[in-house]
């Protein structure tokens, strides 16, 4: 797929970002994020609190969704849609993402400012490198590692490995603390959540309870951060060095929109808006579902594909595509 950027492809842009101002939804939403936040805390606080008192793994359960939920407070404090200053936005991402879930914060500011900038690039976005799964079949023939191995019944693999997915982002962000700018605040704040989570785990139950905990716990958590991101890419055009697109149609020909009411924004945080939040990344969630309907009519009106699908269905083209990718590693 090369299509030329042109100024007058590079101007289609700056029109419908002249309209969705002009609507007001890039304004911030104060009491919508007041109300979210203290939702989330109270789960968070009451997973930990039900836990303490009732000694139930059920619990685990509740937790897994605490923490996606977490993360996807800790989304929106990174693209600055909650605080219009960096300060607040940083200060309060680097402890949510630290000590709320165990997750280095500047770690995944630089994964996914990347993603942003390239999305489903074979070689500029991190979410699509080759190291487990592989996206193409590009990469399927050049595969090495665990990719080569698993690549060819990933399709199969898919949901299994998205239950190591909390365990993987702990483990990379203990590995990147070295990299990231505020080294010793997210280093303290990383080890103190691990510290404190492994000490009321061993402490609540006994060893075996307690990896049983965590085991379910993790996996769960994982399974549901990870099903929150998958739909909004997987399947969708794998860009190359060769392709050279402006900066709308890179976002909306790479993303897929997830079809569903308003609890489908609730579970998914509003990534179900992926072509709306690629393209206004900035944009406080509870807008994107009006931004929606101007975006998917501006695409029409300059013959730009719109991509959406139901969940089910997004998930049927993710998983196709994986299948299709991994067709020279079953040879």
């Amino acid at each position: 797929m090369t299509v030329l950027a042109s100024a007058e492809r590079t101007s289609d842009f700056t029109a419908l970002s002249q309209r969705i101002r002009t609507a007001g939804l890039l304004d911030r939403r104060p009491g919508y994020y007041a109300l979210r936040l203290s939702l989330v805390g109270a789960l968070y606080a009451g997973g930990w609190a039900g836990l303490a008192l009732s000694h139930s793994l059920w619990f685990a359960v509740v937790l897994a969704v605490a923490y996606a939920q977490l993360a996807l407070v800790a989304h929106d404090l990174a693209h600055k849609q909650i605080f219009r200053g960096r300060r607040w936005s940083e200060g309060l991402g680097i402890a949510v993402g630290n000590f709320g879930i165990g997750m280095s914060y500047g770690w995944w500011m630089n994964k996914h400012t990347r993603h942003h900038a390239n999305p489903n690039h074979e070689d500029e976005d991190p979410d699509v490198a080759p190291d487990i799964l592989v996206w193409s079949t590009r990469q399927a023939e050049r595969a090495t590692g665990p990719a080569k191995f698993i690549g060819g019944h990933q399709a199969l693999l898919f949901f299994p490995l998205l239950l190591l997915e909390g365990f993987s982002l702990h483990v990379a962000s203990a590995g990147a603390l070295g990299t990231v700018k505020r080294r010793r605040l997210e280093s303290v704040l990383l080890y103190g959540h691990f510290a404190v989570y492994l000490a009321v785990a061993f402490l609540l139950f006994s060893p075996g309870m307690a990896i049983a905990f965590i085991l379910i716990h993790q996996a769960l958590f994982g399974l549901y951060l990870g099903m929150t991101f998958a739909p909004n890419h997987k399947g969708m055009p794998m860009l190359t060095a060769e392709d050279e697109l402006d900066f709308l149609r890179k976002q909306v020909l790479t993303s897929r929109n997830v079809r569903g009411g308003v609890w489908l924004d609730v579970v998914l945080g509003g990534l179900n808006y992926q072509i709306e939040h690629h393209l206004f990344p900035n944009m406080p969630t509870p807008n994107l579902r009006k931004a929606q309907p101007i975006v998917q009519e501006y695409c029409e009106e300059i013959g730009v594909p719109y991509h959406s699908a139901t969940f089910v269905g997004s998930y049927a083209q993710a998983l196709r595509h994986l299948h299709e990718a991994g067709a020279p590693l079953r040879r």
